[in-house]
């Protein structure tokens, strides 16, 4: 003879199981955006793209959805802090590396590209690397 009991413990069991792996599963699915994303600006002295970058786009960045996404802060390429694990050594200036809050690189662009090709492609390494979703109908500055 089957114990009912057991059989709807079990059942239950099952159903409990089912749902925390519907749950795992589809917080693995959602790319949630990255706690403390920010973006570091690595330059050096004499550099004219990182002087170009600074009147173009230094300004408005803090204004723009991206810049409060990502907040700029700037180290000098010869001055690196020990912290940053990044993916390779910087050798360009500009180099614009995002990072999360525990310091790890998560894409960088290097070079700059100029004002017109630099907001598509910072807000797409910003969005494929940590999760920036900017306001379509908004626009910068």
């Amino acid at each position: 003879m089957v114990n009912r009991w057991a059989v709807a413990y079990r059942l239950s069991l099952l159903k409990a199981s089912a749902f925390l792996f519907a749950c795992v599963a589809l917080w693995g699915a959602v790319s949630a955006p990255v706690r403390g994303a920010e973006l570091v600006m690595v330059q050096q002295p004499g550099c004219t793209w990182c002087a170009k970058w600074d009147r173009e786009i230094a300004p408005i960045w803090p204004r723009t959805e991206a810049g409060e996404f990502a907040p700029l802060r700037r180290e000098q390429l010869r001055e690196m802090p020990a912290g940053m694990d990044l993916d390779r050594r910087v050798t360009f200036t500009p180099t614009f590396l995002v990072m999360n809050d525990q310091g790890e690189e998560l894409g960088r662009l290097e070079g700059y590209p100029g004002e017109d090709f630099f907001w598509p492609v910072i807000e797409r390494l910003l969005a494929d690397t940590a999760g920036f979703a900017p306001d379509p109908g908004a626009s910068q500055e």
